[in-house]
């Protein structure tokens, strides 16, 4: 789901006019009413009660580069272009957006054609980007305001702030890890440098979720949750802050203590 806010908005300073608001939530309404599916349940309390709710809509993905089947991913329905740009650039398929000729979405299909593949490794991320740390805890508060996971309690949920300030996309997904694609494939299609974006992310930060920051050059990730053990050291080796722990007015800082005064 991607929920940019209005422009001249921030995470610390959030101030909408009426029919910004009214233009927002209708967005909003409208994407989560595509990703959820009305199933028939019996509900147990004491007595058996048949009734519906809506469920996450899950879908198979497949991406498929010149012609030929890369992956197939389960993501949650929506985004599927934007997660596609994303999971190409954060696992270093491609190093920028433009080496993507062309790509369509076809169903459950998506057909990427490449102009360019990336042909060195990672290098470690170069930026002086620093954040306060009131915009740490603004930035992870913002990500735990899902529609979706008020109703369904199955998504997790990423986003991606300029300058640790203004919302670029906020996005969510069945696992931590596509919904990072998803926010990452929306900056690249908005020119955004993700040198100099704060990510904030839902639950534990394994080595993967390192990666797709070291890969796209995010410097600093934040989460309510907690890295690993191998998180943290290839964070230490990638120039990458991980706060984690985010929550009230505390966090952990595991990585890279210099980037959050």
């Amino acid at each position: 789901m991607f929920s940019p806010l209005p422009h001249g908005s921030t995470a610390g300073s959030v101030c909408f006019d009426k029919s910004a608001i009214t233009f927002f939530n209708g967005r909003v309404e409208k994407i989560v009413n595509n990703v959820l599916q009305p199933v028939e349940l019996i509900r147990i309390n004491g007595d058996c009660e048949r009734t519906s709710e809506r469920i996450i809509r899950e879908t198979a993905l497949t991406l498929r580069i010149d012609g030929n089947v890369y992956a197939t991913a389960m993501i949650m329905a929506g985004m599927e272009r934007e997660f596609a740009v994303g999971h190409l650039y954060a696992q270093g398929i491609i190093s920028q957006a433009s080496h993507i000729e062309s790509l369509t979405v076809d169903g459950t299909t998506v057909h990427v054609t490449l102009s360019k593949r990336k042909t060195t490794g990672s290098k470690p991320v170069l930026s002086n980007l620093v954040v306060d740390r009131d915009q740490v805890f603004t930035c992870v508060k913002a990500i735990l305001k899902s529609k979706v996971f008020a109703e369904t309690e199955a998504v997790h949920s990423a986003g991606l702030f300029l300058e640790g300030e203004k919302p670029i996309a906020i996005t969510e997904d069945l696992g931590r890890h596509h919904a990072l694609d998803k926010a990452i494939g929306a900056a690249l299609l908005e020119g955004i440098d993700l040198t100099r974006v704060l990510a904030a992310s839902t639950g534990r930060q394994p080595t993967e979720m390192i990666h797709k920051c070291r890969n796209a050059g995010i410097p600093i990730i934040a989460t309510k949750g907690v890295p690993t053990s191998l998180a943290v050291a290839l964070a230490e080796q990638s120039g990458i802050t991980i706060a984690g722990l985010v929550r009230g007015t505390r966090m952990t800082v595991y990585s890279h203590p210099e980037r959050v005064r």
